[in-house]
């Protein structure tokens, strides 16, 4: 960690204990070494930003959270217990959901399906399954209601008309229904026009309300900035700084990311 490391905020302000902590995590792939002895933690209701340039080790840190790829070596605690992340269903049995990038939507499927994909609500008569359609349809009302997601104009709109943002919201809500404790959103602003982006930036706030920790990987800052706790910073594989979202500045996380600090401490340290 760097001298510009700060305490967390929120959650550890509060004097709540970490829901995930990471110790020593690491990871190579042949001769690369894509996370070396990462630190990281996350609180309950708070919002981390992970940031850090291409190749800086972000999506291999989530993959080892969400269990779809472990660590070669490193210790993790959820809710102060030792716990062992090495699958995803490990990671959903603990409370950790992840929304990926590419949304893993069905676009041929209308909202209440594509929540509930995997896990319908059935009734069961003699000899047979009916899928409980009404259940779910007012579930999926309910729980994106409770998101403050207004923009649909009904649940049972097929994903393939929806927009950027409601695609994202769709899943995100579907992410919740496992009743998870933290949520991992990975770019969940990307190609969004100014409007989408605003809206999704307020349902992390609500993530965040409802007492969920939530890591959110971007490599827009001002979203960063706007939505989080506090900004984490990997380079090249290492977690250089932690930051006060509201005590840090632009320039200093810019600087983090790139090494600029680091370059110039070196220069200033260099005997001519």
């Amino acid at each position: 960690m760097t001298e510009n490391q700060s305490t967390a905020a929120s959650g550890a302000d509060s004097g709540s204990n970490p829901l995930l902590t990471l110790k020593g995590f690491s990871k190579s792939f042949g001769p690369v070494e894509a996370l070396k002895e990462v630190d990281f933690e996350v609180y309950p209701g708070e919002v981390v930003g992970l940031v850090g340039d291409n190749g800086a080790g972000k999506s291999t840190l989530i993959k080892a959270i969400s269990g779809a790829q472990p660590p070669d070596t490193g210790q993790a605690w959820w809710d102060g217990q030792a716990v062992r992340i090495n699958t995803p269903h490990d990671a959903t049995a603990l409370g950790i959901a992840t929304v990926y990038q590419d949304l893993a939507l069905a676009e041929n499927l209308d909202v209440v399906a594509n929540l509930f994909l995997g896990q319908e609500i059935a009734n069961t008569i003699p000899g047979v399954k009916v899928l409980d359609e009404t259940a779910m349809e007012k579930k999926s009302v309910e729980l994106l209601g409770s998101l403050g997601v207004t923009t649909l104009r009904s649940v049972r709109t097929e994903v393939a008309s929806l927009s950027g943002g409601q695609r994202q919201a769709v899943a995100i809500a579907r992410s919740l229904l496992g009743e998870p404790k933290m949520v991992v959103l990975d770019e969940p602003t990307a190609a969004l026009g100014i409007v989408q982006t605003e809206q999704i930036l307020k349902l992390v706030g609500r993530l965040r309300d409802r007492g969920l920790g939530v890591i959110m990987i971007s490599h827009n800052l001002a979203d960063v900035f706007e939505v989080s706790d506090r900004i984490a910073v990997l380079r090249l594989g290492r977690m250089t700084a932690t930051f006060k979202a509201s005590e840090a500045s632009n320039e200093q996380i810019v600087a983090s990311i790139t090494g600029a600090d680091v370059r110039e401490r070196s220069t200033e340290e260099t005997p001519l």
